[in-house]
């Protein structure tokens, strides 16, 4: 195959940014990078392709290691609550789609977040009935471990007053006692169920959508968990092969849910499978729920809810049976832990039956945001990666510090976790937080929201420019075993890198401007900017 030169690159890096930089690939792969004038010398008088990247800023291939392109490509088409800053803003966007939409028909909407509202309040279950009683109106919050229901949705759900809560779930009620339209963790199973699933037309478009998005924001790959949605790992690869044969060029690392162990091990699939394009990882399961919903399992009770310390979502016996599942398919774990007692249970997990030295891929917790310090050192002795948020600072703060007070704990530690030597992924949860790789460099080196001056929340826990461009690169690929293979600009690695419309300039509010002008993966343009 006839190797491309992209040429007429440049640094990144502001004080760099008149060198100029050349990628020079053959079948994928890196074959030589320098400057325009020593690539010219090496090329000369090759018959090869030739692409300008007319002053673009050239990076490492980004990767984003933990977000959900299905939810992303629902919230594309949906109700999007994610600007509203009143609850009353809230009902007003809901009454637009009612006016909008059949009745009959489920309204579902996503990204609502009562702690940016003031007050802090979200509209309750009347509130609700008396914007339509016609349609079911199902709306999940911003973190996706709680929803707002109607009573129409109660029941079609099949959810009476008298419901008793699930273990690892619960239902809200007023004072009176009465449900109140919220619900958490595992109660939100009925509602779910009772939502039409889509065909695979519609399962394929939502795929489709949030995949072309990723690329359009410079993206080359991301790790996904997506089977919730889409059912099967048969339907997976499908969607996955068609999409690639229509020009759909993502590389995916998909996470694997812990009920389709089964379906893996009968398919003959194991952590690692797949090819360039779409890789299996781990098992995928939950520990507990999140902070903003107090469902996050502490070890203390929540200071601002001191009779609540979360939810854990297994047992230990029933978490150990998950893992002893896994290892005898193949597979490492990957577990979404936020409070310090949910990463306890993992760990002891992890450590009773640890993953084989063999494997391809090491474990992995997924958001950590709150570790003990003694924790750190249990994590630097397991084979393991952590999938960090910067994007959750910038969301969280300040009313995280109401939820945990002052106990002695590591609070969105992410230098502290590069410091001990465990290995990081950066990534954005999205469409919890914005999938933008660029919003996520920003929140990493400034702990705050957009547009705030101050040093940030935290300020120790800063990192430094590099850094932040190493969790969403090289960092990215250690988390999926593939550091020697992706995430590096080098010969010999996979040609992935992501082409800037401007350097990072001295002032990171400057970064957010930033847009990706050419998303190249495996040797070719993958998303050009008009």
């Amino acid at each position: 195959m006839t190797g491309t030169w992209f040429h007429g690159g440049r640094s990144p890096f502001a004080e760099k940014s008149e060198e100029s930089i050349s990628v020079y690939c053959e079948n994928g792969i890196i074959r030589a990078v320098g400057s325009d004038r020593e690539l010219s010398l090496q090329l000369a008088g090759r018959d090869i392709r030739r692409i300008d990247l007319d002053g673009g800023y050239v990076l490492p291939g980004l990767t984003d290691c933990h977000m959900h392109l299905s939810m992303q490509g629902m919230k594309l088409a949906a109700l999007d609550f994610s600007g509203a800053e009143s609850k009353e803003e809230m009902l007003r966007l809901l009454k637009d789609r009612v006016e909008a939409t059949p009745p009959g028909e489920w309204i579902l909407g996503y990204n609502w977040n009562e702690n940016a509202f003031l007050p802090a309040v979200a509209p309750n279950r009347d509130e609700l009935d008396a914007v339509t009683d016609r349609h079911p109106v199902l709306l999940t919050r911003v973190c996706y471990h709680s929803l707002l229901a109607n009573s129409e949705a109660y029941r079609r759900a099949g959810i009476a007053e008298d419901i008793v809560d699930p273990p690892s779930g619960a239902y809200g009620r007023d004072e009176r006692g009465r449900l109140n339209g919220r619900i958490y963790e595992d109660a939100g199973e009925a509602f779910q169920a009772a939502v039409p699933e889509p065909d695979y037309a519609a399962k394929k478009a939502t795929i489709r959508s949030a995949a072309e998005y990723a690329l359009s924001l410079g993206l080359t790959a991301v790790h996904t968990d997506d089977l919730r949605y889409l059912g099967d790992l048969s339907t997976m690869l499908r969607i996955h092969r068609e999409l690639r044969e229509e020009g759909v060029r993502l590389r995916t690392h998909q996470l694997v849910y812990y009920p389709n162990l089964a379906e893996a091990k009968s398919l003959g699939l194991r952590a690692g499978s797949g090819d360039e394009w779409l890789r299996l990882g781990g098992a995928k399961l939950f520990a507990d729920g999140v902070l903003g919903g107090r469902t996050a399992w502490l070890s203390e009770p929540y200071a601002d809810d001191p009779g609540n310390s979360g939810i854990p979502i297994h047992t230990p016996q029933a978490l150990r049976a998950i893992v002893r599942e896994a290892r005898e398919a193949g597979y490492p774990i990957a577990v979404h832990a936020i409070g310090d007692a949910a990463v306890d249970l993992a760990l002891t997990a992890m450590e009773e039956q640890p993953v084989e030295a063999a494997s391809p891929l090491p474990d992995r917790l997924i958001h950590v945001p709150v570790l003990r310090p003694e924790q750190l050192e249990r994590m630097r002795r397991l084979r393991l990666a952590a999938d960090i948020q910067p994007p959750f600072v910038a969301s969280d703060y300040p009313w995280v510090q109401e939820r945990l007070g002052s106990r002695p704990v590591h609070r969105y530690a992410w230098k502290t976790l590069l410091a001990a030597g465990v290995p990081c992924g950066g990534s954005s949860d999205a469409p919890i937080e914005p999938l933008d790789p660029l919003h996520g460099l920003y929140t990493a080196v400034t702990r705050r929201k957009p547009g705030e001056r101050h040093p940030g929340y935290e300020p120790d826990e800063s990192l430094t420019l590099a850094e932040a461009i190493r969790l969403y690169t090289n960092g990215s690929a250690r988390t999926a075993g593939e550091e020697n293979v992706r995430g590096t600009l080098a010969p010999g690695y996979a040609a992935d890198f992501t082409v800037l419309d401007r350097p990072f300039a001295e002032d990171p509010e400057e970064w957010l401007r930033m847009k990706a002008r050419r998303t190249v993966v495996n040797g070719e343009t993958a998303y050009e900017r008009d």
